[in-house]
């Protein structure tokens, strides 16, 4: 994989974008201000015709009345973002968005690894606005979020209708400040209001520890850019711990870097393995990503991998891939089901649009957004086994690795 695709793909955290595939022939019939009035698409012999676009349009123009006096007018810019926001949305695929400019800034800020906020992962599942996963050492994670939670209100704007990324722009903000949040979870018939204090947010990355039972765990949060050197690191150190028995803990992890998800995948299977695959449809030929090999562990490892609702996109990839070569067993909870890849397309310098372009495959072939993975060992946590801090998902682990 080439750097500028590394840079652009991301199967975690929301991207989607990409014009129509080979653009419009514009059509002889244009309007007096030599607006195209019908176009042709390039995919297909079907004639659109434009002309009640620009009629609606021009209905506005005329008609429109402001709430008050003191109403901004809009720029014929905004009136076009908001078209091709419009256009993108009729898609019907929540992870397919256009990034005005503020949310195109918004966007940078958070691939950068560090932005202002609450420290929560959240996407649409089943139509609804779910957190994916609340980050390692976050007030989202001090407040008490839980990973499946949906958002029902921010602040007081109903969060029905909003997408991915208005949500975020609603909850992000400037340290120190508050956000108040309404959840529901399931299980739970009132709703749950948490007031939450914004602050820096640094997206954490690994963490170790060794177990009295004998058993290494790893705990990865995310597959940043650096994640695979701190994943080897983290090995070398269960190797020299002696032990035999690994957790990788990828609960509340929404993913991040294919890449990384192939390195560290790299380390468990023989050189050419098939980890996933990008399939296309009918648009091009899937895409087959294989393991570099490395593959320095044998048959005397005993692996288990830990997940949950918050285990979403790279998360699922590197799981999936292990169980399916049977080199891990699933322990926990079943996966978000984010099986989807976008890409990033600058559409103008201050402007993006971000597009699913394919759909990610288990190395035998199951889509991972059909529900996602369901665990080998299913656990389901409860008021009662989660008392004082109990983990029993990571006791279930430490069972079955040693019995």
């Amino acid at each position: 994989m080439n750097k500028e695709r590394q840079t652009q793909i991301f199967i975690a955290l929301v991207l989607s974008a990409l014009l129509f595939a080979g653009g419009f022939l514009v059509g002889e019939n244009r309007s007096k201000s030599r607006v195209p009035v019908s176009v042709i698409n390039a995919t297909s012999t079907e004639v659109l015709d434009l002309a009640p676009f620009w009629t609606a349009w021009t209905l506005l123009e005329e008609k429109f009345a402001g709430v008050s006096s003191t109403t901004l007018p809009i720029t014929n810019k905004e009136k076009l973002w908001g078209a091709i926001s419009g256009l993108t949305s009729s898609y019907g695929d929540p992870y397919t968005e256009f990034f005005p400019p503020a949310e195109t800034q918004m966007f940078e800020e958070e691939i950068s690894g560090s932005f202002g906020g609450v420290g929560m992962e959240i996407g649409i599942a089943n139509g609804v606005l779910t957190v994916i996963a609340p980050l390692k050492g976050t007030p989202a994670e001090g407040a008490g979020v839980r990973a499946g939670d949906k958002i029902v209100q921010i602040d007081d704007k109903p969060a029905l209708k909003l997408s991915t990324d208005e949500a975020i722009q609603l909850i992000r903000g400037e340290s120190g400040t508050s956000v108040s949040i309404t959840f529901a979870r399931e299980g739970i018939s009132e709703p749950i209001v948490k007031t939450i204090v914004r602050a820096p947010i640094e997206i954490p990355t690994v963490a170790t520890k060794l177990l009295s039972e004998g058993v290494f765990v790893i705990e990865l949060y995310n597959f940043s850019a650096v994640s695979p050197n701190l994943f080897r690191a983290s090995l070398r150190e269960f190797v020299e711990s002696g032990a035999d028995k690994l957790v990788l803990d990828l609960r509340n992890n929404p993913g991040g870097y294919l890449e990384a998800a192939l390195d560290m995948a790299s380390w468990f299977l023989p050189t050419g393995k098939v980890v996933v695959t990008e399939d296309f449809g009918e648009k091009q030929d899937a895409r087959i990503y294989r393991s570099k090999g490395y593959d320095v562990f044998n048959e005397n490892l005993k692996m288990a991998i830990l997940v949950n609702q918050g285990s979403a996109s790279a998360s699922e990839i590197l799981a999936g891939a292990l169980r399916e070569y049977g080199k891990a067993v699933l322990i926990g909870e079943q996966t978000f089901g984010k099986g989807s890849v976008q890409e990033l397309v600058p559409v103008t310098p201050d402007t993006s649009l971000k597009v699913t372009v394919a759909h990610w495959l288990t190395p035998n072939g199951n889509s991972i957004s059909e529900g996602g993975l369901k665990p080998d060992i299913e656990i389901k946590l409860t008021p009662e086994n989660t008392k004082n801090g109990a983990d029993p998902i990571l006791d279930a682990a430490t069972e079955y690795l040693t019995k």
